[in-house]
This record gives structure tokens, sequence and C-alpha cells, in this order.
């Protein structure tokens, strides 16, 4: 499969797919007793995290039976086995499991298909704020908001005197912040989840730096969006492209992620 052979109808159901996962996450949103249990990396899941799982493995497995699946929720997949994935699906039922417990809405829906290290396709939907991001790469990216299609387009972006940085709601790593000293005056925008890419795709923000740790099904699906719409995410600072099941360590290097004008910029 190559990227062309991957249209925008079928890309359509996956959407179709992520929104039915929202569904499901928002079933559980609306519970007032929600029961959150530790995973072995310590990290939180909800039975929103497993519906949403349940949703995706099973519209995936439906109506694209011959492309494998690695999902956050099912990732003990034999590393002998993996490394000769051409092309799969890379998910991530509810990114933002934090945000979801506050209650605060900056959670998602990651789908994201992986084809010889790229992610060259991906949907990213916001099920409380009614956005649902998607774009394949090489064709474009789009945003579904309130019945509206918007196409997101930042190639010819260009960045301002005082640039916008997105970062995570959670919390500034120290690499972060050394690396913000370089960029000089700026403003600073938080938010959760893999919205901070799409913040950078719809040209609200110029960059994502990500100098902390993030696993390969955190950032696939958004990654997709942005370099449909025209950004880039490169590994810092070797400043090449972020690939994916390049390793059996599913953990990511550092990233920027950011329009191709701040990767030129002096």
């Amino acid at each position: 499969m190559s990227i062309f052979e991957f249209s925008q109808a079928e890309l359509q159901q996956i959407v179709t797919i992520a929104r039915q996962a929202g569904d499901a996450i928002m079933a559980v949103y609306a519970q007032t007793d929600l029961q959150v249990e530790v995973k072995q990396d310590d990290s939180p899941v909800t039975a929103a995290d497993i519906a949403s799982h349940n949703v995706i493995v099973n519209g995936l497995a439906r109506d694209f039976s011959d492309i494998a699946i690695m999902s956050e929720e099912d990732a003990n997949i034999d590393w002998a086995t993996r490394k000769n994935w051409q092309t799969y699906w890379l998910i991530d039922p509810l990114d933002g499991t934090k945000e979801f417990i506050k209650r605060n809405g900056e959670f998602t829906v990651n789908i994201a298909l992986i084809h010889q290290g790229k992610a060259i396709a991906g949907v990213v939907y916001a099920p409380v704020l009614d956005k649902c991001y998607y774009g394949i790469l090489g064709e474009g990216a789009w945003l579904a908001h309130q019945g509206q299609v918007e196409n997101l387009d930042i190639s010819q972006r260009i960045i301002q005197s005082i640039p916008v940085v997105v970062g995570s709601r959670s919390h500034i790593s120290p690499d972060v912040a050394e690396y913000l000293d370089t960029v000089g005056e700026h403003q600073m925008l938080s938010v959760g989840s893999s919205l901070k890419f799409c913040m950078v795709a719809e040209g609200q923000a110029d960059v994502y730096p990500r100098l902390g740790l993030t696993s390969e099904w955190d950032t696939a699906a958004a990654q997709a969006v942005l370099e449909a719409a025209g950004g880039l995410v490169m590994e810092y600072p070797a400043l090449t492209p972020l690939q994916y099941n390049q390793k059996e360590n599913i953990l990511n290097p550092y990233f920027i992620a950011a329009s191709a004008a701040w990767f030129e910029r002096k």
C-alpha cells in the first residue's frame, strides 16, 4: 500500500470509527462515579479507554481486515512479528486519559495508518470539543467542526515576531524550558493530548516542542494530520523526520512539531 492507494473515502471510514469510539468514551464520561486503574507503567486507564479500544479494533478488523493493528491497550506484540509489518494501524483509543479524569475535555481518539515507517493518514477526534481533524499525506488535511469542514494548510505560514508555542497542560520539562530560552520572546499556550499538534495544523500555534517521553501511539495520528497540512515533525536535535516501528522500544525520541517556516527561520 502506498499513500496514493488510501483514498479519502477510506479516510472517512476511519472518521466514522473514531466518532463511534468518541461516543463510547462519552458514555463513560457522563458517569458520576469514574473508576480509575493504574497500569504497569503507572499510567491511568479507565473503562472509556477500553470501550474506545474495542470499538476501534472491531471497526478496523471489519473494514480493513488485511491490515495489522497495534493499540496502546493491546501493545504486547512481539518485535519479531512487528518489525516485519509494512503497513499497520497505530491507535491510542483515549489520548489524554489524565485530561479525561480531570473532565476538561482535552482528550482525543487517535487512529493512524503507518506505512514503511511513516504516518501516512490519521484521524484525531476530540468528542467534547466536537472537533475531528483528519488527513492523508500528499492529499490534504481537514477539520470538521459544528457541521462545517475547513481545509488545513500551513504550507505558506509566516512566523510572527512573537511566536506562539503550545505545550503540555500538565508540565513543562526542563529541556523544553531550555529550548524556549533559545526561542526568545514568545506566547505560551497549554493544552492536553494530541490537540497540541492540531493547534499547529490549524495555525493557532507556531511550534510544539516535545522534549520529553511519548509513545508512538501518542503522536502518529496527529503527525499525519500536521504533515498533511504542510507541517513537519522532526526529531530533536537531529532534525530528521520522526518515524515509526523502527525499533523494539516504542518510545519516541525528542521532537519538534511545527510549520516548515519554523525550521527555516534564522
